[in-house]
């Protein structure tokens, strides 16, 4: 199967993080974002500035599902959020390409993927390994299949588990301490 990773390790998702940095503060924010809110990248850059300038939560229609979503905004974000907003119309695109559009899902490909290289990442790393980024993490901390499976609107916990690494990792670490 060809699908995309989360980023597991900490150190790696810091190390991302910083080769992103590296560029701009639009790519930085779309990354933090992504790991921070576990929205599909479609729904990041479908937001406006209004959507989150002097707002406490984002409100959603996610375009793949129809359903609607409130999540807070993290005291992290905020700054970071206001920031970047503070010159910008509201109704203008939140992340806008160079040639002031509204960002494509296929540049933030080539910026992640750019990126991990960068970082010297073996592993297959794409738009949606934010989104597995967030739920790995999520469930490592929280241990809470059942609200990860919420969020992510997933139909069941197996999905969520697989869809996240966690089966894959499961089966790995069976195979390398089963020793006869």
């Amino acid at each position: 199967m060809n699908t995309v990773e989360p980023i597991r390790k900490i150190c790696d998702l810091k190390k991302l993080k910083n080769t992103i940095s590296l560029n701009n503060n639009r790519d930085i924010l779309i990354f933090i974002f992504g790991i921070n809110f576990g929205l599909r990248i479609s729904d990041i850059l479908a937001l406006d500035v209004k959507d989150v300038k002097n707002k406490t939560f984002l409100y959603i229609r996610e375009k793949k599902t129809g359903k609607h979503k409130k999540i807070p905004i993290n005291s992290k974000l905020k700054p970071l959020i206001n920031e970047f907003t503070k010159y910008r119309e509201d109704d203008e695109p939140l992340f806008l390409s160079r040639f002031k559009n509204r960002m494509e899902r296929t540049q933030c490909y080539r910026i992640l993927k750019k990126a991990s290289i960068e970082a010297g990442f073996e592993y297959k790393i794409g738009t949606h390994s934010l989104r597995k980024t967030f739920g790995y993490h999520h469930y490592k901390k929280f241990k809470d299949i059942v609200l990860l499976q919420k969020i992510f609107n997933h139909s069941s916990p197996h999905i969520t588990l697989r869809y996240i690494g966690i089966e894959q990792d499961e089966i790995e670490e069976s195979y390398n301490n089963f020793i006869l």
